[in-house]
């Protein structure tokens, strides 16, 4: 009886240690995620005397910045998604070869990491604004004779530009870690094998590298989405309100309009449009049990 009680009790603590270590996790999330959601919720929907109503959603599809910004959101996500996928699958193709050097490459390709969002507007924004160093260098060069104002209000494509190359910088190195893990789990017999085969560099990249790699794009994608649809520093330092994204329009009805209820239907309609392009990615992109453990 007494072999037969202990078994049982290491029986239990086996089963209770998963749960034991998530649990942080699980509070985590808890606090920090879905509390918020809800309160976020209760917000878009319930007047200022708790009473159901769709008001605010009237008064967010009113604001004059609100077309804007949902264009620019989509907008910025269409361009800096494909530019950072392909950056980082190259980049991280080169690192692969393990050529020497390429530890201290991936080191410094990684350090934009370190930097917060407005640390990195502010890095842009002192070579993009009108006495920064693009125009200096230029001007040094012979080939500007003026300062260019590229911030301003008369250059929005400027303005997108500048915005794009800061986020591209920033973000890329998550998006070719995330697929450098990728390409190291890919067993090497593939590759060998295909170069008995005679196949040349574009067809190992895309008959055997991208059909495995697909997992890693995946995450990769659904990551780099749900973080390019909550872009904030770098377009507040950069352009302010000139160039209005859907999470900023949050930021300012409740900082500078003070009404919680208007942001809350932002951040909400925000969360809904990530959320449809996260499933179309779990939809179109599906993985095959063999693509999953590639080794």
């Amino acid at each position: 009886m007494y072999f037969l009680r202990r078994c049982y009790q290491m029986d239990c603590r086996r089963t209770a240690l998963p749960y034991f270590l998530l649990a942080p996790t699980l509070i985590f999330l808890l606090f920090f995620f879905v509390v918020p959601l809800f309160q976020v919720i209760g917000l878009a929907f319930s007047s200022e005397h708790s009473i159901f109503t769709l008001r605010h959603f009237n008064r967010m599809f009113g604001d004059i910045y609100y077309q804007d910004a949902v264009i620019n959101t989509l907008k910025m996500a269409v361009i800096i998604i494909p530019i950072q996928l392909v950056v980082a699958f190259l980049s991280a193709l080169i690192i692969n070869k393990r050529f020497k050097g390429s530890t201290l490459f991936l080191y410094i390709y990684a350090i934009p990491l370190g930097i917060s969002e407005l640390g990195a507007g502010l890095i842009w924004l002192s070579i993009f604004t009108e006495k920064g160093y693009l125009n200096s260098i230029l001007y040094q060069l012979g080939i500007l004779k003026e300062a260019v104002i590229y911030l301003s209000y008369q250059s929005p494509q400027w303005i997108m530009t500048a915005i794009v190359i800061t986020e591209v910088w920033r973000a890329t190195p998550l998006v070719m870690i995330i697929l450098l893990s990728g390409l190291q789990m890919i067993a090497k017999d593939y590759l060998e094998a295909a170069d008995i085969f005679g196949a040349n560099w574009w067809q190992k990249v895309w008959l055997i590298i991208l059909p495995l790699l697909k997992p890693s794009i995946q995450s990769a994608l659904i990551i780099r989405t749900l973080l390019a649809f909550q872009v904030f520093g770098p377009i507040i330092v950069l352009a302010g309100r000139l160039f209005p994204v859907m999470a900023s329009e949050s930021f300012f009805w409740y900082t500078l309009i003070r009404n919680e209820h208007v942001a809350a239907t932002y951040a909400l309609l925000l969360m809904v449009i990530s959320m449809i392009i996260t499933w179309s990615y779990l939809v179109f992109l599906k993985t095959k049990d063999e693509q999953v453990g590639v080794l």
